[in-house]
């Protein structure tokens, strides 16, 4: 598995210090059980095919991104239409992806500033989702 030094989402460069945080929050595996009209156990199996959530954060002193990259996930978020987009993580796994429903992006600046700079850090939070 190669290192990179960004994670990569439809061609906008994020850091790698935003933290997919519910890696392992999520199970392919799913099983429903109940029992049948004649008492006996009924045990139904079967593997997601999609819908894993890949949430990216970053923190108060990591996973920075600077107010020009918030305004390229937006414009990225306005213009979704549903289409599963490529999610390259910095650790060279790579997804097929779409935005999570909800509110799939956040961002806190770290500092406050009259007239922001391009250059102005954020603390985000991208919510999306795994398509396959």
């Amino acid at each position: 598995m190669s290192t990179l030094l960004h994670h990569n989402l439809a061609g906008i460069t994020l850091p790698r210090g935003l933290i997919w945080v519910d890696e392992f929050a999520w199970q392919a595996p799913v099983r429903a059980v109940e029992y049948s009209l004649t008492g006996a156990l009924v045990i139904d199996s079967a593997r997601r095919a999609a819908g894993r959530p890949i949430t990216l954060e970053g923190s108060a002193d990591q996973g920075w991104v600077s107010r020009s990259q918030l305004q390229a996930l937006y414009a990225l978020l306005d213009a979704d239409d549903g289409t599963p987009m490529p999610l390259q993580l910095a650790d060279g796994r790579q997804f097929s992806v779409r935005f999570a429903a909800g509110e799939a992006l956040k961002a806190t600046a770290i500092a406050r500033a009259e007239i922001a700079p391009q250059d102005l850090p954020y603390v985000i939070e991208l919510r999306l989702i795994a398509a396959a």
